[in-house]
């Protein structure tokens, strides 16, 4: 078994991606993105204290915009059009989730799919599944660097996703047969699950359950990516996935914390500079 370190490999992918931002800046184009944070959600804080430290470590122009939770969705809207003729920021990102009283559809489709680096507009999930992707959610773009980095060869690969999201689920099942994987997707309605699992090369779980698949659910030597955020009773942070047991069978596992999670802010950064760099050409 051996771990695959996102914090490594994120930390080699930021450095990287601060030498292309420094010449980047050079040709008078600063990455700029703005993270729209509605309301006091402690969760979606740390998340955006986390994305705005390594912007502004990779030397974006990185702005977070803070509105009330009582905003109305039409203010909310003229916000973030603001941000879309505004040519200083290429990455437009609204914090999710959204107070109840505001259409998460109605925002998603608001922001310009040149400048959504969450990967969420319809139009880019469709040019995704299209096999010509313009923007990628950040959290299985950053799993199939994993694959990239640790040589894992998909093609035809037994690939198995537990969870069925926009988010991680559906994207990544679009990533995966790209590369010639023979992909299932699962849910809760899937019946029998662990047999569905079991004959997993590749397993990608998201479910937001904590310790959800233990070692009977892993066929001996597969690859197991864990997306899980959860906190258990003590209120430590723990996968979807038993690491203990799990990695006792899997031939590479990612841990919680130090996975996916790096992964998926990197890619995010990565989209914001791929989207300043096409301004270039435009």
């Amino acid at each position: 078994m051996a771990i695959i370190d996102g914090k490594a490999l994120a930390e080699k992918m930021q450095a990287d991606l601060k030498t292309k931002t420094d010449k980047l800046i050079k040709k008078g184009i600063t990455p700029g993105l703005v993270v729209i944070l509605v309301g006091e959600d402690s969760a979606s804080q740390v998340y955006v204290k986390n994305k705005e430290r390594v912007a502004n470590n990779l030397g974006f122009n990185s702005v977070v915009r803070r509105v009330e939770e009582t905003i109305s969705e039409a203010d909310l809207l003229k916000i973030i059009n603001q941000y879309n003729l505004d040519s200083q920021f290429h990455g437009i990102l609204v914090q999710l989730p959204l107070p109840k009283h505001i259409d998460e559809e109605k925002v998603l489709l608001t922001i310009d799919p040149q400048k959504d680096v969450d990967g969420f507009h319809p139009l880019n999930m469709g040019k995704l599944w299209e096999g010509n992707p313009l923007m990628i959610p950040s959290t299985p773009a950053g799993i199939m660097e994993m694959f990239k980095e640790y040589n894992v060869d998909l093609t035809g690969k037994n690939a198995v996703i537990v969870g069925r999201s926009n988010i991680v689920g559906k994207p990544m099942a679009a990533l995966l047969l790209q590369e010639n994987a023979t992909v299932t997707i699962t849910h809760s309605k899937t019946k029998d699950l662990k047999d569905v699992t079991k004959q997993a090369d590749i397993l990608v779980v998201a479910i937001g359950v904590g310790h959800f698949i233990t070692a009977d659910f892993v066929k001996n030597g597969a690859v197991v990516i864990d997306v899980g955020m959860n906190r258990n009773g003590e209120g430590k942070l723990i996968g979807d996935v038993k690491f203990d047991e799990v990695s006792e069978v899997a031939s590479l596992i990612t841990p919680v914390p130090g996975g996916v999670g790096p992964m998926t802010i990197t890619m995010l950064m990565e989209q914001t500079y791929q989207a300043a760099w096409r301004t270039i050409n435009d």
